[in-house]
């Protein structure tokens, strides 16, 4: 049997997600995901959002904005060591919110030195 969740049994979610967007309104926008499978949680996540390239402190500022302890940081690399990957996850307005920043790794130079002469 297949149970559907309604719009409003989704209430934590875009409750938050709700609040989020008054207080945050200064901030650069996220992607935004719903689920119902997750009526409870908002997941945010940023890609190349500041021009400067530096989508991390753009994560930063959602993350102090959003009250999520700096120890929930996690970090790891993806797609053979090409994306940065950011993740944290913490209460806020009556649910899980989690924060995802996704940036480019930065280009390794390899060289090579001497050989024979």
């Amino acid at each position: 049997m297949t149970y559907a969740l309604t719009l409003g049994e989704m209430t934590p979610a875009l409750r938050v997600l709700r609040l989020i967007a008054a207080e945050c309104a200064h901030l650069p926008a996220p992607f935004v995901h719903l689920t119902p499978l997750e009526p409870e949680r908002l997941e945010l996540s940023l890609h190349d959002v500041d021009l400067t390239g530096d989508t991390f402190n753009v994560f930063e500022l959602w993350r102090e904005a959003l009250g999520i302890d700096p120890d929930q940081v996690t970090f790891r690399v993806q797609g053979n060591g090409r994306t940065r990957v950011l993740r944290a996850t913490g209460p806020h307005g009556g649910a899980e919110v989690t924060l995802t920043a996704y940036a480019d790794a930065p280009a390794v130079v390899t060289t090579t030195t001497g050989g024979a002469a």
